[in-house]
């Protein structure tokens, strides 16, 4: 038993992880007792992407050992915005847009990890009550050097750009958050480092054990070079339709294969590791481990027999050349014949001239029952009934009805 939980304890600590502080204690203390571990989330969106199910699958570990995971709903630091990363200041939230936001965040973590056993808090439940003399004392334990110690804050200022004094706030109030909540370890991504390391120093000030850290790496985008980011455009929602999920993830440029399978699944790591040789030596087609990455992914989100559902589904659209099951409707006037406009209007394309490339190009069709018919002259009127389906590419397709 002995030997088994310190295999265990080795793969949380050194599996798919960035960083540790201080991995020594940290291995004590998980040898010896329950610890409480701090997840924190600024509801700053409404919807949480594979990039925060890095950080869920480590919290799931630890959780199957046993241990305490507090998932934190920064709501009152969500007023400021996380300055880590951020090249000028982010704009204050409302109270009513972080309403709507924390709404969806516990539901969805809740698809991760055993909802019976998460403790969720709130940080306004203490941040909140500070009074102003409360606040003075609590930023009397940091220095104004230190603070701009941070990347973005030496940025921001060798280059002249405003700093907002909240801002300098920030990760005093993150660390008090760590105080609050008796933290053993502080987890996240790699970029909170700097905040993760003010809760360390404000407990140690304050005569507390000091929180360990554990940081995990930032989960790199669709576009294969940016940080997973919503405004960016780059990302994969853990709520989106199983479907969706894994037609992105096959997307994937090719280079972020393993470092995804090494995140964003469970399989063990000598199945990874194989995985690896196999694509460096080119044994195997990168499409068919996407196929296998994607199935892991969608089914932690979704269950198994929606990644079965999802993968059969690929397979007869893009292997079988099949039309989807579940295609989106359009509903137009019986009068629209124009390809380009309804093109337009299904959000096939983006606009009259790639519409036009797109006929041009041969990679319209109108699909009847049984047959097909390629588009070939932009400027002449389709005739449609309702039900025929619309085939832009190979991925994209759109049922008409008439209104």
């Amino acid at each position: 038993m002995k030997n088994t939980l310190n295999s265990q304890i080795e793969r949380i600590i050194n599996q798919g992880v960035k960083t540790v502080i201080d991995k020594d204690h940290l291995r004590s203390i998980l040898k010896t007792k329950k610890i409480v571990i701090k997840y924190g989330v600024d509801p700053t969106s409404p919807d949480i992407h594979l990039g925060h199910l890095v950080c869920l699958l480590k919290l799931k570990q630890f959780q199957e050992l046993g241990h305490q995971i507090v998932f934190l709903i920064g709501d009152y630091t969500a007023k400021i915005g996380d300055p880590s990363g951020a090249n000028k200041t982010r704009p204050m939230l409302s109270d009513e847009e972080i309403r709507k936001n924390v709404k969806t965040y516990v539901q969805q973590v809740k698809g991760v990890l055993d909802s019976s056993k998460i403790r969720i808090e709130f940080n306004s439940r203490w941040l909140k009550k500070l009074n102003y003399s409360e606040i003075i004392k609590l930023a009397s334990h940091f220095t104004v050097a230190r603070i701009l110690e941070r990347d973005d804050f030496w940025s921001r200022f060798k280059n002249e750009k405003a700093i907002g004094l909240h801002e300098l706030l920030y990760p005093v109030m993150q660390a008090y958050d760590s105080v609050a909540l008796k933290a053993d370890l502080e987890l996240g991504g790699e970029d909170q480092t700097f905040n993760f390391l003010a809760g360390r120093h404000l407990m140690a000030d304050l005569k507390m054990t000091p929180q360990d850290i554990m940081t995990m790496p930032i989960l790199i985008g669709l576009d294969g070079q940016k940080k997973m980011s919503k405004s960016l455009g780059n990302y994969i929602g853990i709520t989106e339709p199983a479907q969706i999920q894994f037609g992105k993830i096959m997307s994937l440029p090719d280079h972020l294969i393993i470092d995804y399978f090494r995140l964003l699944t469970t399989l063990e790591p000598e199945i990874i590791d194989q995985y690896e040789k196999e694509l460096k030596n080119k044994s195997v087609n990168p499409r068919d481990l996407k196929e296998e990455l994607a199935y892991q992914i969608v089914k932690i989100c979704h269950g198994t027999k929606e990644a079965e559902k999802a993968r059969q589904e690929f397979i007869n659209v893009f292997k079988r050349r099949k039309t989807p099951t579940e295609v989106p409707v359009l509903k137009i006037p019986k009068s629209q014949t124009n390809i380009l406009e309804i093109i337009l209007l299904a959000g096939l394309g983006s606009s009259k001239s790639e519409a036009k490339r797109l006929v041009s190009e041969g990679a319209v069709e109108i699909l009847k029952n049984n047959s097909k018919f390629l588009v070939t002259d932009w400027s002449q009127p389709v005739k449609l009934n309702g039900g025929d389906i619309i085939k832009v590419g190979k991925k994209k397709f759109v049922k008409i009805n008439f209104k």
